[in-house]
């Protein structure tokens, strides 16, 4: 469907997209990275906002880097500083991005409100909406040409709880039937919904599997120890901390380590992050 080839962004001197390759299908993609790792600007590339210095970026066998029009009718873009028009309400809102995008089905609008479930906001000044709530309004301008792409940048930023579960819930529904990215550096927004994980680090793609694979293989990289606090400070310096919680007078460590670090470590079952974490680790020792 998509097709991502050899894609370079270079800035001055530096790389901040360096040899990108990916071939994507319908479903949820989770692009991971820490701020800095290039998420952001291939989102950019992707939805046209700006060009590749070097590569190809194919949909559907189409170059849209010489013909951009053609992934703008078929995306949803939702970027991360998504802002709202003080005097308008959701559904004028929505009517504003809908003549923009040359949408005259007046039905579609109130579709995508209850899909989103702002049906019963619709006449509510949008300014005074939470931050899910412009989230999900941001999602529902973003469907109102029923793309075949939907982008998303960074999209729980600032949500509380319950306002990320309920996102991460209608990405994964939206991911049935589109090729949903996800951009974040949040890994348990995309942790039980993502088909396939791309982790970029420092411009490069370092990794693309499904998250089943990434658990998989930190089976027996992730230790868990009740320890004393001396103890748990003299083994900084030898794992790598995952995770360090007080149990009253001792510590619960979680480690990443390629072997049982000492005799009372047990295995543990990881966490997408913690496997992410752990094979971090692992590159990095072998780097060494």
């Amino acid at each position: 469907m998509l097709q991502i080839q050899d894609v370079t962004k270079t800035y001055g001197k530096i790389n901040a997209v360096d040899g990108v390759s990916l071939d994507l299908e319908p479903g949820v993609v989770g692009l991971i990275g820490h701020n800095g790792a290039g998420k952001s600007t291939l989102m950019q590339m992707l939805a046209t906002l700006t060009r590749p210095t070097r590569g190809r970026i194919l949909l559907g066998g189409q170059d849209i880097v010489a013909k951009p029009e053609l992934m703008r009718a078929r995306l949803g873009y939702l970027p991360q500083d998504f802002g709202v028009y003080p005097h308008l309400t959701a559904l004028e809102f929505l009517q504003y991005f809908a003549a923009l995008k040359g949408v005259r089905d007046a039905r579609r609008l109130r579709e995508l409100l209850e899909l989103v479930n702002l049906h019963q906001q619709a006449d509510r000044m949008a300014a005074g909406f939470s931050g899910g709530m412009r989230q999900r309004l941001g999602i529902a301008q973003a469907l109102l040409n029923d793309p075949d792409v939907l982008i998303v940048d960074e999209p729980t930023a600032g949500l509380d709880p319950e306002e990320r579960l309920r996102f991460r819930h209608l990405l994964g529904d939206l991911g049935r039937q589109r090729l949903v990215i996800v951009s974040t550096h949040i890994v348990s927004d995309v942790e039980n919904m993502a088909t396939q994980l791309a982790v970029m680090r420092q411009g490069r793609l370092v990794a693309f599997e499904t998250p089943e694979a990434v658990l998989a293989r930190a089976a027996g990289r992730v230790w868990t120890a009740l320890l004393a606090p001396a103890d748990y400070e003299a083994l900084k310096g030898h794992v790598q901390i995952l995770q360090a919680q007080p149990q009253g007078a001792r510590v619960q460590v979680r480690m990443a380590h390629p072997s049982r670090p000492f005799a009372e470590a047990q295995p543990a079952h990881a966490s997408l992050e913690e496997a992410l974490m752990a094979q971090r680790y692992a590159d990095a020792r072998e780097a060494a």
